[in-house]
């Protein structure tokens, strides 16, 4: 077993090194001691801190009314000492319980305010700190909980967090829902809608040209309904996002979402149904014991590359269930085409691991479920939205790139491609005159 050092072992000190040159000079003489000392230091630092405020405390006293005992008098006497009241000081974002020195000013006949105290009791800011404490699933009931560990029992009140968490949060959705999209190559979005807070929440993630992904914006919704949605995307358009150059629109099935893509953005967006929901909605319909086998078909028949081929593969599969199960072949059928539209661009192959599906969205939602799901009671929207914002935020620090991001420049080219092929109908050629006769 390692043997403890001892408490006054001098040993090591000469291999202590010099401290810092901005430590203070009081305290140079602490950090040049071994590392037994510095671990005391660090195991009682909330004593070390009300030690160094009652020094800094008294060096006010002394130099408003002298020494203790002693005949001289500074100022000509017009402060004394009277008593102490009980006080606290911030150490970081927390405070620490002191005793305060009380100073009487004789010839206005009133207590004097020490500076020095009022600097140290300045106002709780919450910092990065505790909002990541709070998102990682940190109660504002706990934190004071917490903090008097370390803090004797003087720990933060559940109201000064909540107070300072929620007008943080106000400024993080602020922030969130007005930054702008102008600066941002977008090539693609994922839209998915979640049951999040107690309430449909639909999310928009962003692909940007060099593979970033950034959360967009989000609305709070009864049901994944067109007009809600086209309202989330009319409000990125406004704060910059642009799409003439073409998207990319990875969806499930809802017809909600695919309606208002094609209402709002038209022929400048390519649909992506997602392979995964349509897979799973088509066994859904079957026997128990047939849907293992039509999964690992319907998967072979999307790994083909070439579009032709993996089209006649599903299609070969549908026939084959219109005779077992007709309501599993009309579910293959329904928006058939655009589960393959990574093939038919001739990309599947290059960009179809992070776009054939609306995985990326949705294991975003299971990360902001982890954030805002320990939130055991919901008071209103603004509360579920300055928590979703949040979280959307903290996620976005940690998202990575897609794989073969270089290659989304020939994502960008096929989107162009498909709109030459089928203009926007301002941009059409004008019927010729006979035409009208």
């Amino acid at each position: 077993m390692k043997a403890e050092l001892p408490l006054h072992d001098t040993t090591h000190e000469a291999l202590t090194p010099e401290p810092p040159a901005s430590a203070p000079r009081y305290l140079s003489e602490l950090l040049r001691r071994g590392l037994d000392v510095k671990l005391e230091l660090l195991a009682h630092y909330a004593e070390l801190a009300r030690l160094l405020a009652r020094e800094i405390l008294d060096e006010e006293v002394a130099g408003l009314c002298g020494e203790r005992y002693s005949r001289d008098k500074p100022l000509e006497g017009r402060y004394r000492r009277w008593g102490s009241n009980p006080g606290s000081i911030r150490v970081g974002p927390e405070r620490v319980p002191i005793d305060v020195p009380r100073v009487r000013d004789i010839e206005a006949g009133r207590e004097r305010p020490l500076q020095s105290y009022q600097h140290m009791k300045q106002p709780l800011e919450i910092g990065d700190r505790m909002e990541e404490a709070l998102l990682l699933g940190l109660s504002q009931r706990d934190y004071g909980r917490v903090v008097s560990v370390f803090l004797d029992g003087f720990g933060l009140s559940q109201a000064s967090v909540s107070r300072a968490f929620q007008e943080r949060s106000r400024r993080a959705l602020e922030a969130f829902e007005q930054r702008s999209l102008s600066e941002e190559d977008f090539v693609a979005l994922w839209i998915d809608g979640k049951y999040l807070a107690g309430r449909q929440v639909v999310i928009c993630l962003g692909l940007t040209m060099d593979g970033r992904k950034l959360p967009l914006g989000f609305i709070e919704t009864t049901t994944e309904n067109t007009e809600a949605i086209k309202g989330l995307f009319t409000d990125l358009i406004g704060r910059g996002l642009r799409f003439e150059e073409g998207l990319l629109c990875v969806i499930d099935g809802a017809k909600g979402l695919f309606k208002a893509v094609r209402e709002v953005f038209g022929v400048y967006a390519q649909v992506q149904r997602c392979q995964w929901h349509k897979r799973e909605n088509v066994v859904s319909y079957l026997p128990k014991k047939d849907q293992a086998r039509y999964r690992r078909r319907l998967q072979r028949a999307y790994q083909k590359v070439d579009y032709a081929e993996a089209k006649a593969d599903l299609i070969e599969i549908h026939a084959e269930l219109e005779r077992l199960n007709r309501s599993a072949a009309r579910s293959l059928l329904e928006g058939l085409e655009e589960t393959l539209t990574l093939h038919r661009l001739g990309l599947f192959e290059q960009l179809g691991k992070s776009l054939k599906t609306t995985n990326c969205i949705e294991n975003l939602n299971s990360q902001l479920v982890k954030y805002i799901g320990r939130v055991k009671r919901w008071m209103d929207s603004d509360q579920r939205q300055r928590w979703v914002a949040m979280g959307l935020l903290e996620i976005e620090q940690k998202m990575r790139r897609i794989a073969h991001a270089e290659d989304l420049p020939l994502l960008r080219a096929a989107l162009l491609r498909e709109i030459e092929r089928h203009p926007p109908p301002s941009e059409r050629e004008p019927l010729a005159e006979e035409n009208f006769n």
